[in-house]
């Protein structure tokens, strides 16, 4: 029956699918209160949030469901660049020029990043106590760990490799997410350079199950019922879904985002430091291609997607797609689906065809 795996159960699932947590503000409580009220584990991106957002978040997905769901956080890595000195701060203005003048706006100040604290999230969502708390970029200290187990509170960890997967299980988490690299957004990569970690989903989940013990969830490059049986004959314990739900009205993508994902230019994807800083995978535009030509001189994360976020605003209201980051993963061209129940309802449709339930 899969439909009862050790993930269903563990997480009083109707069926073992996640709802992958979106960043950069695309996540909504919509999106996670109708995932986890259909059934699935919803989750919401909050990495962006002080610890007060994160408690309204919490009580915002409650108001639509008393079903389980996932908050999910950013670790802090050494390698983040918060800070910009004059030089590098002019020079980066000067590749994003063009873009700016394009859409009529003014040259913006140097930036100052004030991103809330990972301690400050930690603990507003101690206090929310969701069922699930999934993280990416490594692995939490022990005493975050201990007191998610206190507290009842399931831990979910993303590996891209066999040894992070080691790594995470090892800290006693309680379940991992194998994240091959046809995923759409951020390739979540934390022992080595996510390029060095560009393993398909096909290689990387039987690989990663036979090397831990703990349940594997599968993501990446999945989006219909083939995928899902496909993933579970590999030897997972569940799926998590991306991009298939980012399509979905509930989320909080943009309209022209979401059309996009629909359209033919979502066949044609790639991995591009250009959008943030940190490797990720998004439709080929002209700002990811043009950035992408100039990323040895571009900065690191944050400080590069402060400088793409700017543009936003403008290039929604002036419907220009080819100056956004379009988060998007390689299984774009097989959506069909429009809202969280019809997406819902189709996958298991599907999969109960493929593996029927005795």
């Amino acid at each position: 029956m899969w439909r009862n795996t050790e993930v269903s159960r563990r997480l009083q699932l109707l069926a073992p699918i996640v709802q992958g947590p979106f960043g950069g503000g695309l996540s909504s409580p919509a999106l996670a209160g109708a995932v986890s009220e259909a059934g699935g584990l919803g989750s919401f991106g909050a990495h962006h949030l002080h610890g007060e957002g994160i408690l309204q978040t919490a009580a915002a997905i409650r108001a639509v469901t008393a079903k389980p769901f996932a908050l999910n956080l950013w670790l802090p890595h050494a390698s983040e660049q918060r800070e910009l000195n004059d030089s590098q701060f002019s020079s980066t203005l000067e590749l994003f020029r063009r873009y700016f003048d394009e859409l009529g706006l003014p040259l913006p100040d140097r930036p100052t990043f004030k991103w809330p604290s990972y301690e400050e999230q930690v603990d507003a969502l101690l206090q929310a106590r969701p069922a699930v708390f999934s993280f990416v970029y490594g692995v939490p200290a022990v005493e975050v760990l201990e007191q998610c187990r206190a507290r009842g509170i399931l831990t979910l960890g993303t590996a891209t490799t066999v040894a992070e997967a080691l790594a995470l299980e090892a800290a006693g988490v309680d379940m991992l997410v194998a994240s091959g690299c046809e995923a759409g957004g951020h390739r979540v990569a934390f022992l080595r350079p996510a390029e060095e970690g560009l393993i398909g989903n096909l290689a990387l989940i039987p690989q990663v199950v036979d090397a831990v013990r703990i349940p594997v969830i599968a993501a990446g490059g999945i989006a219909d019922g083939r995928g899902i049986a496909a993933a579970l004959c590999l030897g997972a314990q569940g799926v998590q879904i991306g991009t298939a739900f980012l399509a979905c009205r509930e989320s909080a993508a943009s309209e022209q985002h979401r059309q996009t994902l629909f359209s033919p230019q979502a066949q044609h994807t790639a991995l591009t430091r250009a959008f943030s800083g940190r490797l990720a995978r998004g439709i080929r535009n002209r700002l990811l291609e043009e950035l992408t030509e100039q990323q040895a001189a571009l900065p690191g994360y944050p400080a590069q997607g402060w400088f793409a976020s700017a543009l936003k605003p403008a290039a929604l209201a002036q419907q220009r797609d080819d100056l956004l980051a379009l988060w998007c993963g390689q299984a774009a061209p097989l959506l069909r689906q429009h809202t969280a129940v019809d997406l819902w309802n189709s996958l298991l449709a599907q999969t109960d065809r493929l593996l029927p339930q005795r």
